[in-house]
């Protein structure tokens, strides 16, 4: 008797092995299987630079799932007798590969890439190829492309590139703010300062702040402006001169939640700190769905130090090196379990509304912690 998994299949490449691997135990667990729906392969790297996937199992008629992260700077290949890390345009090469290889075969092909190719790259500003915009047009001109899959687009618009293929934009705020409720002292719950570390995390911000929903709590908003110097470009952007502050004065005592889709460098998170311990805000909290640390976080340790920031929360949604985990300011929230229910609720014809924006479960946690407190 054939099962409804059969011809579900995942293609994890290196890059995504870690998520990818979590993502098919929970998919065991749905569908009660005791087999493995990652297909093998071979990510091979020729020394002139090149690369090529090759698929050691068939994917005919299956639907078929390929994890790449492109910010998972750890894979090596040597070129030249020289050692080169992977950037994103090589594993988008790759991914492309991998596209490839699978041909005209299966019956649906979905791309799952958390973390969107050239995502802050929406717009263009100046003489500048759209990059992001360019690549998901790539895909929705291939017939075999059916799904793609992302979390936490900083900007939902590049979707208009994709005419034909579906696109899915999800949000991990409930994994996160899970993980948040259940670490952090109900006293500091009950006055909460929501924060936009600049004006383009200010809907972002909101549907934090719309998810956090208890009688025992006071919420306010208030978000930052960079001014920047246009005139001068440091390590490919325009610095940020000032952080001016929007919003309520009476801050002081206040948890301060600050929301952002990604920590780069940390140089506007660190800004932002200072900022509200200046206005006399008692805990900084930082929530950034992607943690990059594109400088180390030798910074961070420093001011974690000086009492600048209480925690980081984040997910496990692009590569983080081991080391940085081990950091006790770091909260590293798991996805995997929700990618594997948006496959299989996709998989078998479900609807996926509940996975894209529910609100509700944040305010169900916070009231059974609130409960809890008052029945002692």
């Amino acid at each position: 008797m054939k099962r409804e998994d059969d011809n579900l299949k995942l293609i994890v490449l290196e890059s995504s092995k870690e998520l990818g691997t979590k993502v098919d135990n929970h998919l065991k667990k749905m569908f009660k299987s005791k087999k493995s729906y990652i297909v093998p392969a071979k990510e091979i790297w020729f020394n002139d630079g090149h690369e090529k996937v090759e698929l050691l199992e068939t994917v005919r008629d299956d639907d078929v799932y390929i994890f790449q992260d492109i910010g998972n700077y750890s894979i090596s290949y040597e070129m030249h007798e020289m050692i080169n890390h992977a950037s994103p345009n090589d594993l988008i090469q790759q991914l492309k590969d991998c596209i490839g290889a699978c041909k005209c075969h299966p019956r649906s092909l979905s791309i799952v890439m958390p973390l969107l190719f050239s995502g802050r790259q929406h717009r263009r500003m100046c003489r500048e190829a759209l990059s992001c915009a360019t690549f998901l047009r790539e895909l929705d001109v291939d017939p075999w492309v059916k799904r793609f899959i992302t979390f936490d687009a900083h900007d939902e618009g590049v979707q208009q590139a994709m005419a034909y293929t579906e696109f899915d934009n999800f949000f991990a705020t409930n994994e996160i703010l899970e993980q948040f409720i259940n670490n952090t002292d109900i006293e500091e719950l009950k006055n909460v300062l929501f924060v936009a570390p600049d004006f383009g995390a200010i809907g972002r911000m909101n549907f934090y702040l719309n998810s956090f929903n208890n009688e025992n709590i006071k919420k306010d908003a208030g978000s930052f402006y960079k001014k920047r110097d246009y005139n001068l470009i440091v390590d490919g952007k325009n610095p940020v001169i000032e952080h001016s502050y929007s919003g309520s004065n009476d801050i002081a005592g206040k948890t301060a939640i600050v929301i952002d889709d990604m920590i780069s460098s940390g140089s506007s998170v660190f800004d932002v700190m200072f900022a509200l311990k200046e206005r006399g805000i008692k805990h900084v909290y930082v929530i950034a769905t992607y943690s990059l640390f594109t400088k180390g976080i030798d910074k961070f340790n420093e001011l974690y130090e000086k009492n600048m920031f209480d925690g980081i929360y984040t997910t496990n949604l692009s590569y983080i090196p081991e080391p940085y985990k081990k950091q006790p300011w770091l909260h590293i929230a798991d996805c995997s379990e929700y990618i594997a229910k948006i496959i299989y609720n996709l998989h078998n014809g479900k609807s996926i509304s509940d996975l894209l924006r529910d609100k509700s479960y944040p305010g169900k946690m916070l009231a059974e912690k609130f409960n809890k407190q008052n029945k002692k």
